[in-house]
C-alpha cells in the first residue's frame, strides 16, 4: 500500500520544481507579462478536468463566452467595496437586485403580508453562519433563551456544525430514514423550550434528496420556532425543475413556516465563485443578522454580514448572470441537468455491485456491495480524470452533475469509467491505493485522531 499522505501531498502541490515560489518578495518585482504568463501557464494547466465534465459539481457553467463575460463585468467592477455606498451606489443596486429577484423565484410573491428580505454574502456557508447568528440572537432578544439549539438532520450541511461551534449554539443532529430524508416526528422528538431552528435541505448536499419540508415548516409553525431551507444546492434548480413536470414538493416561502433560507448564487446561478444569498421571512430577524458600532472613534461602523470589505465585483456579476440568463436560460439549463442526472443516476444503478442511495434528481450517490471498496472505486476513478465526492456513514460517492456533464458523450464516458473502476476493485481485492485507505481509516479511527488528520491536511495546504 503506497503512504497516503505522500500521495496526498504530490496531489497537493504537484507544481513544485515546475514554476517559480516565494517565500519573501522578490527584490524587483516581476515583469508583469512573466507574472501573466505564470498564471495562464496554471490555470491552463487545471482547466482540463473542470472543462471536460470531470469534476463533480467545483464548475456549474464553465462556457468559455459565459466566463469571459463575466471576466468583462468583474474588470469593469474590480474597484467596487460595498462597505462604500457612497462612492460605489452600483453595488447596492447590485445587490438589492440580487436579493429581490432570488426571493421572487423562491415564492417570495406568496408572503406579500410580511416581505421577504435578505442580503448576499461570500457562499453558502457564510449564508447558513449568518442564519444561525441570527435565530440565536434573535432567540435570546426575543423568547429569552438563554442556549438557544440548532435542530437538524445528520445530513445538513457542516455549515450548521460550524455555526454551532462558532456561536456557542447547543446543535442536536437528528438521523433520517432508509430513504436518507429526516423524520418529521424525529425532529419533534428532538425539539425543546430552547430549540431556536429546525432545519431541511433541499436537497441534502450528501444524497441529493429533498427533506419533507412542508411537514418540517408546519413543525416549525405549530411551535413557535424558525425554519430554515438549506437551498444553497437546489434553489437555482428546483423551481425550474418544478416547472419541467419533476416531481418537487414546496420547499420555499410559499410555506408559511418556512423563515429563511440559503441558495448560492454561485452554483447553478452561474455566478462567479465568492457569493450566495440569505433570505430572511421579514425585515426584523435580518436586523439580527446585522452588526452596528455606535461609539467606536474610527466613526459610526455598520455592515449586513460577516465580513467589512467586500468585492463589489462579484456582486456585480452575480447580478450580471442572472439579468443576462433570465427564467428561460435557467429553465434550459435545469432541463439539461436533470436530463442527465437521470441518465447518469440510472446507468449507476444498473453497474453490477453499485446502488444508488435515495431517491435523487442530479445529485447521485452510490455505495457498494459488502465486498466492494467504494472508496478504491473512487480513486480508480481519480486515475482516469474524475474528481468525485467521498462520502461517509455510509461509504458512498457522489457525483454532482453540472452543465459541463451536459455535454455530448460527458455522461457515457462516466458510465464507462466507472464500470471499468468497479471492475478493477472485483480483480484485485484488498487492493487499497491513494486517497482510498485515508476514507477508510476515517470510519474506524476515533475522531480526535481523525481531527489530527485534517489539521495536517490544512497546514499542508499552506506550505510553499
Amino acid at each position: 500500500m503506497t503512504d497516503p499522505m505522500a500521495d496526498l501531498e504530490r496531489r497537493l502541490k504537484p507544481y513544485r520544481d515546475q514554476f517559480l515560489s516565494f517565500r519573501e518578495l522578490p527584490a524587483d518585482g516581476l515583469a508583469r507579462a512573466e507574472v501573466t504568463g505564470i498564471v495562464e501557464r496554471l490555470a491552463s494547466a487545471e482547466e482540463r478536468a473542470w472543462r471536460d465534465g470531470y469534476a463533480s459539481g467545483a464548475v456549474y457553467h464553465g462556457d468559455p463566452e459565459h466566463v469571459a463575460f463575466l471576466s468583462r463585468i468583474y474588470a469593469a467592477q474590480s474597484q467596487s467595496n460595498p462597505l462604500h455606498p457612497d462612492l460605489w451606489p452600483s453595488a447596492t443596486k447590485f445587490e438589492a437586485e440580487i436579493v429581490a429577484m432570488t426571493a421572487s423565484m423562491l415564492g417570495a410573491g406568496h408572503a406579500p403580508e410580511t416581505p421577504v428580505t435578505g442580503t448576499v454574502s461570500s457562499g453558502g456557508t457564510e449564508s447558513i453562519l449568518l442564519a444561525m447568528k441570527a435565530y440565536r440572537d434573535f432567540a435570546r432578544e426575543r423568547r429569552g433563551i438563554a442556549e438557544p439549539e440548532i435542530i437538524a438532520p445528520v445530513t445538513a450541511h457542516a455549515a450548521f456544525d460550524k455555526a454551532a461551534r462558532f456561536f456557542d449554539m447547543p446543535l442536536v443532529r437528528v438521523p433520517v430514514d432508509g430513504t436518507f430524508k429526516v423524520d418529521p416526528n424525529e425532529l419533534a422528538a428532538a425539539m425543546t423550550e430552547r430549540t431556536a431552528v429546525v432545519v431541511g435541505s433541499a436537497p441534502t448536499f450528501p444524497h441529493g434528496v429533498i427533506d419533507p419540508i412542508p411537514e418540517i415548516a408546519a413543525l416549525a409553525a405549530d411551535r413557535g420556532v424558525g425554519c430554515h431551507v438549506d437551498a444553497c444546492l437546489g434553489g437555482f434548480i428546483l423551481p425550474w425543475a418544478e416547472r419541467l413536470g419533476y416531481p418537487v414538493p414546496p420547499f420555499d416561502f410559499r410555506l408559511p413556516g418556512v423563515t429563511s433560507m440559503s441558495a448560492d448564487t454561485h452554483k447553478y446561478g452561474y455566478a462567479a465563485k465568492g457569493s450566495s444569498v440569505v433570505l430572511y421571512r421579514g425585515r426584523e430577524l435580518r436586523q439580527f443578522q446585522y452588526y452596528t458600532v455606535t461609539d467606536w472613534p474610527g466613526g459610526l461602523y455598520l455592515s449586513p454580514t460577516f465580513a467589512g470589505s467586500r468585492p463589489g465585483a462579484l456582486s456585480a456579476t452575480c447580478w450580471a448572470a442572472m439579468v443576462s440568463i433570465g427564467e428561460s436560460g435557467y429553465t434550459e439549463a435545469a432541463r439539461r441537468i436533470l436530463e442527465t442526472g437521470a441518465r447518469i443516476r440510472d446507468g449507476v444503478a444498473a453497474v453490477p455491485g453499485l446502488r444508488v442511495l435515495g431517491d435523487p434528481l442530479w445529485v447521485t450517490a452510490f455505495a457498494a456491495d459488502d465486498g466492494l471498496d467504494v472508496y478504491q472505486v473512487m480513486e480508480n476513478m481519480s486515475h482516469r480524470g474524475w474528481s468525485l465526492n467521498g462520502l461517509q456513514r455510509p461509504a458512498a460517492v457522489h457525483i454532482a452533475v453540472t452543465l459541463r456533464h451536459t455535454q455530448p458523450g460527458v455522461a457515457n464516458r462516466f458510465l464507462a469509467d466507472l464500470a471499468e473502476s468497479v471492475q478493477e476493485v472485483r480483480s484485485n481485492p484488498g487492493i487499497s491505493t491513494g486517497m482510498a485507505p485515508v476514507y477508510g481509516m476515517a470510519s474506524t479511527l476515533p475522531a480526535d485522531v481523525v481531527r489530527q488528520v485534517l489539521t495536517g491536511y490544512l497546514d499542508m495546504l499552506f506550505e510553499v
